[in-house]
């Protein structure tokens, strides 16, 4: 059994969702409470977009484990590619379709009718830019029907503006765009994410030239962020069981850490 001080916080930095470990940032914080109020609004289509790693899966995961408290949400996040599949499971888990065939569009509207839920079913749709422009050309008109309310994830690549693509224009009545972190921001989410699960020794060898490094290596994203300091504590794990002679507890050493900027690809050696 790993009884060393670092594996727990190795751990936390699993490259995992989990809206359980939801960290509160001012920034973020304020963009999930905008999220929250535009579901309420009567919107068809709410876009959450971004570059990878800043947050767009984890606020996505947590507005399912909130909202489905007290309204119908179906959450996907894994895309179902083919039309006809899309259509069936959605029928099945929103509307109780037992057939296991595909269905049509219009077979899918004809249905959201004849259930008519007094609240309009949410559906949230993780990496939507890996849909074809025919099947998102469907969800709009089953949004623009309101049959369906959807929440869509896209990720913001640096020579596209997704905004503009043929299938959003017009179509998407709010969109929330999510950033990188700041310095000041990812010394919260690094420090909130250890002291929530006791690692208060750990937190505090964390100086503020600790975290000018990490956000310059990592440019303040939170996936990076959290391979590189999964990397770092396994560095860690491993010098404390086989040479703790080369541990000091009062801060991180800035080796150790780009150290793990090289294993993660983040800095060349």
């Amino acid at each position: 059994m790993d009884h060393s001080l670092f594996s727990k916080p190795r751990d936390l930095f699993l490259d995992i969702v989990n809206p359980r470990d939801y960290v509160q940032i001012d920034s973020v914080s304020h963009m999930y409470q905008n999220l929250k109020a535009s579901v309420q609004k009567p919107l068809k289509m709410i876009l959450l977009y971004g570059k990878p790693g800043t947050g767009k899966s984890m606020l996505l995961h947590k507005l399912h484990h909130d909202l489905s408290k007290h309204q119908k949400v179906f959450m996907i996040d894994i895309p179902i590619i083919d039309e006809g599949d899309f259509l069936r499971v959605l029928a099945q888990k929103i509307y109780g379709y037992v057939n296991r065939e595909a269905i049509t569009l219009t077979d899918f509207l004809e249905l959201s009718t004849a259930v008519n839920y007094p609240q309009s079913p949410i559906v949230l749709l993780d990496e939507a830019q890996l849909y074809s422009a025919l099947l998102m050309e469907k969800i709009r008109l089953i949004s623009d029907a309101r049959a369906l309310k959807f929440v869509i994830t896209l990720h913001k690549t640096e020579d596209e503006d997704i905004i503009a693509k043929e299938h959003f224009q017009t179509r998407i009545w709010e969109s929330i765009e999510l950033q990188n972190a700041s310095c000041e921001e990812l010394k919260i989410y690094i420090q909130k994410k250890l002291l929530k699960a006791n690692c208060f020794d750990v937190a505090n060898m964390f100086n503020e030239k600790n975290i000018k490094l990490i956000s310059k290596l990592t440019k303040g994203n939170y996936r990076e962020t959290n391979k590189l300091l999964f990397s770092l504590f396994s560095l860690y794990t491993w010098y404390e069981k086989n040479t703790p002679s080369k541990i000091k507890y009062n801060a991180l050493k800035p080796k150790y850490i780009e150290m793990a900027g090289i294993q993660t690809g983040l800095l060349r050696d």
